[in-house]
């Protein structure tokens, strides 16, 4: 009886097995395709444009030629604990620049309407708007209603806004981005700065789950996005240390939503970079660093826990890998059907995972069971084991790469240990694949989307760096 079992165990094994490493093959060259394109293009720009020209910083970058107002857009749901720091700091940073910030708030969040509300009476530049709904609605619904401030705003002042920058309760502005965002909106409709997360803090389990979100978005924001300019495909925004130019939001505004945003997305940010493209714009990401050598970037804490970082991921794969089929459709030429294939293979990717992990968990029952009963485990086909081996080179180059790009950031040390944070990287998506999932599903049988809450914290930029 035993002996049935360990063979009807390795038929499943083989079949799951089988699966895991073609899928890790196919997911493999395709990450590998996009090292080779950063790295020749990197390479590239190095022999042919930075050996004839000194690399711009903001303190060489040229004034815009036809300088505006920046409308700066924050969106804030129970948000008391960040946005009053982050709102000081981001006033003391820009200083006097032309620019308003408005402040998205829900009148069933007392706390976060009590610390705004005597910040925006003593500041000119900071405008509370408040929503009729009651909270929480989605991201996009309050930035619409933050759009419908500024058109009051223009009416009230007759100034035309230049342009609208996106950022969260929780970021940590460069002083240099207005006049950054002021100088590229004059050639391109979308721009996008980097965004670096700030290192994590707290037991070594924190600092681990903070830590993987500055490994992903070291190779998102330092090779990914810059492949994608590079290839002509659309530039997704990030949400925050993103600017788009007034004039091309304003064709996308859906008259029932009251503004550019699509209410009924989770991921509104990336649609509109999406959009923008099926329309024409240009979309471009810039790594310029200012005057002291640092790069003009969006910095703030990422999710240290499980729970947080599981749900913040599943709101990101709702909107981009499950809903963004049906939702954004497949426009423009192989380049663009290539990148959103990439950004829609998220769940997929999880899913893959779970296989090989449960592939290799079903061979530590096999090799136990043959300890045990007159069974051997039989060896894989020899086209199985020329894909193991295929996807351990291709694991060992992406290991390689993401300890390289993230030590670039942080030091080498900590690129080290992304090496290890990947398999808590996997843990993390495999978990939100299956959250995200149930959640894709009960929209699908009429439950609406919300905007799906995650705690953040702000830096004290008083202590010592």
């Amino acid at each position: 009886m035993g002996e049935i079992f360990f063979v009807f165990l390795t038929k499943v094994h083989h079949e799951i097995l089988l699966f895991a490493v073609v899928a890790l093959a196919i997911g493999g060259i395709d990450d590998f395709v996009i090292d080779i394109m950063f790295l020749c293009r990197r390479l590239w720009r190095k022999l042919t444009v930075y050996s004839r020209h000194q690399r711009m910083t903001t303190t060489t970058l040229p004034a815009s030629t036809q300088p505006g107002r920046i409308a700066i857009f924050i969106p804030a749901w129970r948000e008391a604990d960040v946005i009053a720091p982050m709102l000081r700091n981001a006033l003391g940073n820009w200083g006097h620049q032309d620019y308003r910030i408005f402040v998205g708030v829900y009148p069933n969040d007392q706390a976060t309407l009590d610390v705004v509300t005597p910040l925006a009476a003593d500041e000119e530049r900071l405008i509370l708007c408040i929503n009729e709904q009651e909270g929480p609605t989605t991201k996009a619904d309050c930035l619409n209603v933050a759009w419908q401030a500024m058109l009051r705003e223009e009416g009230r002042n007759g100034v035309t806004f230049k342009a609208v920058l996106l950022h969260d309760a929780e970021d940590v502005v460069h002083r240099d981005e207005i006049r950054l965002f002021d100088a590229m909106i004059d050639r391109f409709q979308l721009v996008q700065l980097p965004v670096l997360p700030l290192v994590g803090q707290g037991n070594w389990w924190a600092r681990a789950i903070a830590n993987h979100y500055c490994d992903e978005f070291s190779e998102s924001h330092g090779k990914a996005l810059t492949v994608r300019e590079a290839i002509g495909a659309s530039m997704p925004s990030a949400g925050v240390a993103c600017a788009f130019e007034r004039k091309i939001l304003e064709r996308l505004v859906n008259p029932s939503n009251g503004g550019p945003f699509d209410p009924e997305s989770l991921t509104e940010d990336y649609e509109v970079g999406l959009r923008i493209k099926n329309i024409g714009g240009r979309g471009v990401f810039v790594r310029m660093r200012d005057g002291d050598g640092q790069l003009v970037a969006t910095r703030e804490y990422f999710p240290d826990s499980l729970k947080d970082a599981v749900t913040q991921k599943a709101r990101w794969m709702v909107g981009i890998s499950l809903a963004g089929w049906d939702r954004m459709g497949w426009q423009g030429g192989p380049a663009e059907w290539w990148m959103r294939m990439r950004d829609r293979g998220a769940a997929l990717s999880a899913f893959v995972l779970f296989a090989a992990y449960l592939a290799l968990l079903l061979w530590g029952v096999l090799l136990a069971g043959s300890l045990f009963a007159a069974f051997h485990v039989p060896r894989p086909s020899r086209a199985i084991e020329s894909l193991l081996w295929i996807n351990f080179g291709f694991m060992s180059w992406r290991m390689a790469m993401r300890a390289i790009i993230s030590g670039m950031n942080y030091g080498w040390v900590f690129g080290l240990w992304a090496i290890p944070r990947t398999f808590i990287a996997n843990i993390i998506a495999m978990m939100a694949a299956r959250r995200a999932t149930f959640r894709y599903v009960r929209s699908l049988i009429g439950k609406p989307l919300t905007w799906d809450k995650t705690q953040h914290r702000f830096p004290d930029m008083d202590s010592p760096k």
